[in-house]
């Protein structure tokens, strides 16, 4: 068995002379280096490279014979290259990348293979280097990752997500560029103990954020704000990766993401890519989990627990790690019990009852399938109904439409769903979350203001933007439900729900969110019953024809509308229902339309805004479910 011996911050030059620190975990025996050579597990990251989520890699893989290199990126940590860091925006990462690779095969230590590790961000950039095809670049590793900034990470159906808003704080309180100025680093951190704040006070105005103290990162907070339509900025290599799929080396990786972090559709669809052009073998595992459920020790997610089958843990993920890369690195048996291409967790079939620990209980199994999206999926139209019905049954021709008030100052709020958090520092003490307290350094003592995945959709007085009188998001009057009558038999939904929406409004520009839920039936836990949020998403109607150009409405005319929901697994068995939410917010998750058609981003005022679904037979509003058969 292997100790350790670590070089601190070497500065590893990069083709344009700047030099990026570099920590180098090294095996040894008895106190000595080995002389053997040995094959590199690298992680490449914004965030500090000494936090503990990085050494657990070094903890783990030393032992069994691998060099762990663990690099700041440029402009951030020990590296050069201050003021060249732009978020996720950064033109060298790529080069970069590909550098780091070479160097690591040119040591003596080095084998000559290096497999890539990394969550978010550090799998973004493990997508780059890939584009760069280092030729000792031998299998990769990347967890929940973004592929396209314009519509995973910072934008989505047109709307602008907030959690961006929350991370560029993450990223401003250890700039280099304030890194000596405690008084600028006390304005992002009072920030963060406003952010409560800060998330109603849009649109934003340049130079008097907090984040005004590093322009860099002000200046990307303005291109996610205000850039509504898919542009040049959107369509560089560091923020569309779709675009240069077919530049990917082709080389062994396993894709992990969960069914409520906010990028499913990317690793998903990122896999399905690579499962269709590379010759090499492609896994990919999807779990009940947000975005870093994956590595907790817990079978719940939000309010909701999927059984034991469900934890993967952070055990369980370095041991899957370390048998995939012994295969590929080291050319050993492969041992990796993930030998089928597809793994996903199909939430569903629990008792829908309580268990010990007050959480719903869902359930779900694991299953194996050969490609994404499933070959045996069918395609249902579920229709919109005028009394609220949702079912295969077109309806009447003579059905009126639905109409509702959006008022932008009372949007509905955020419960649970598909994002990576928005949290604020809060004052006194706080209960650590022992997960965040491992991801979230060096803030850990950052909380959710708004609740991830799974949870009941009522407002309580905890809920932010929740107004009195507390209320079943079903019960509002700016939230259009259409649900099924009780099932009679079980249905599996696998995959992406589309939903088609004839639509008018009083504004020459609006919103219309849809969120697909799971209806569990009243029982003795849950008198009013359990309303499972499955996923949801978005439409800013002014991109309802391009994504690339804006087209704004001329209130009263009729359109047609498409909301493209996230990815799912999940079966809705016998007494439950599928439900599907219409209204036109979701705040602070998206950011709020104010109606008015103004640039976006740059507003000046707000309006209420009426808003109607039409459910005829002329006009049949749907959702398109896919259903699994067999």
């Amino acid at each position: 068995m292997y100790s350790q011996v670590i070089f601190k911050n070497i500065m590893m030059p990069t083709r344009d002379g700047t030099k990026l620190a570099t920590d180098i975990y090294r095996p040894s025996l008895q106190g000595k280096l080995s002389n053997e050579t040995f094959p590199t597990i690298l992680c490449r990251t914004p965030y500090l490279k000494e936090s503990k989520r990085y050494i657990e890699f070094a903890n783990f893989f030393i032992p069994r014979g691998y060099v762990v290199v663990l690099q700041d990126l440029r402009g951030r940590g020990c590296s050069e290259g201050t003021g060249q860091y732009h978020h996720v925006a950064n033109d060298d990462e790529g080069r970069d990348g590909f550098d780091t690779v070479e160097w690591i095969a040119k040591q003596s230590w080095s084998n000559g293979r290096v497999g890539p590790v990394g969550s978010s961000f550090a799998a973004v950039v493990q997508v780059r280097m890939a584009f760069e095809r280092p030729p000792h670049l031998t299998a990769m590793w990347p967890d929940v990752t973004p592929t396209n900034s314009y519509h995973h990470q910072a934008r989505e159906g047109g709307a602008m997500q907030m959690h961006m808003f929350w991370a560029l704080f993450i990223h401003a309180q250890d700039a280099q560029e304030i890194k000596s100025d405690t008084g600028a680093q006390e304005k992002v951190w009072n920030g963060l103990r406003d952010l409560r704040q800060w998330l109603w006070r849009t649109p934003f105005q340049r130079g008097e954020t907090p984040l005004a103290v590093v322009p860099n990162l002000e200046n990307i907070l303005f291109d996610y704000a205000c850039r509504g339509a898919y542009d040049e900025f959107w369509a560089r290599e560091c923020n569309d990766f779709e675009r240069n799929y077919h530049r990917h080396a082709d080389i062994p990786v396993t894709f992990t993401g969960g069914w409520f972090d906010p990028y499913s559709s990317a690793m998903t669809s990122y896999y399905s890519a690579m499962a269709n052009k590379n010759k090499t073998p492609q896994t990919l595992i999807m779990g009940p989990w947000t975005h870093m459920g994956m590595r907790d020790d817990v079978s719940f997610t939000g309010d909701v627990d999927f059984g034991t089958e469900s934890i993967w843990g952070m055990n369980h993920y370095l041991n899957s790690m370390a048998a995939f890369f012994d295969h590929w690195l080291k050319e050993e048996p492969n041992t990796t019990p993930y030998k089928a291409p597809i793994y996903i967790f199909v939430m569903g079939g629990g008792s829908g009852r309580k268990t010990n620990d007050g959480k719903l209980d869902h359930g779900g199994c694991w299953r194996t399938e050969k490609e994404w999206p499933l070959a045996r999926t069918s395609p249902t139209s579920f229709y919109f109904h005028q009394n609220g019905d949702l079912s295969n049954i077109l309806p009447d021709e003579n059905s009126f439409p639905l109409h509702y008030i959006y008022d932008p100052n009372n949007p509905v709020p955020t419960l649970g769903g598909n994002h990576c958090g928005i949290m604020d520092l809060p004052s006194g003490e706080v209960n650590l979350d022992p997960l965040w307290n491992r991801y979230s350094e060096p803030v850990p003592r950052l909380q959710n203001i708004v609740a991830l995945g799974p949870i009941h959709q009522k407002e309580s007085e905890d809920v932010f933007g929740a107004q009195a009188p507390y209320q079943l998001l079903a019960a509002r009057e700016d939230v259009l439900v259409f649900e099924t009558e009780p099932l009679q038999e079980e249905i599996e939904i696998t995959g992406s729900a589309i939903v088609k929406m004839w639509i008018s409004s009083s504004a020459p520009d609006t919103d219309f969110t849809a969120k697909l839920i799971d209806v569990h039936p009243p029982n003795e836990d849950y008198p009013e019953g359990y309303h499972m949020n499955l996923v949801d998403s978005i439409i800013r109607t002014r991109y309802r024809n391009s994504w690339e150009k804006e087209t704004l409405m001329i209130p009263g005319e009729i359109y047609k509308v498409k909301i493209q929901l996230p990815p799912t697994s999940n079966v809705f068995v016998a007494g439950h229902r599928i439900r599907i939410d219409i209204s036109s917010s979701n705040f602070p998750r998206l950011d709020i339309n104010p109606n008015t058609g103004e640039p976006v981003g740059r507003h000046t005022h707000m309006v209420k805004a009426e808003n109607i679904v039409y459910v005829d037979r002329t006009r049949p509003s749907c959702v398109l479910l896919p259903i699994i058969k067999g």
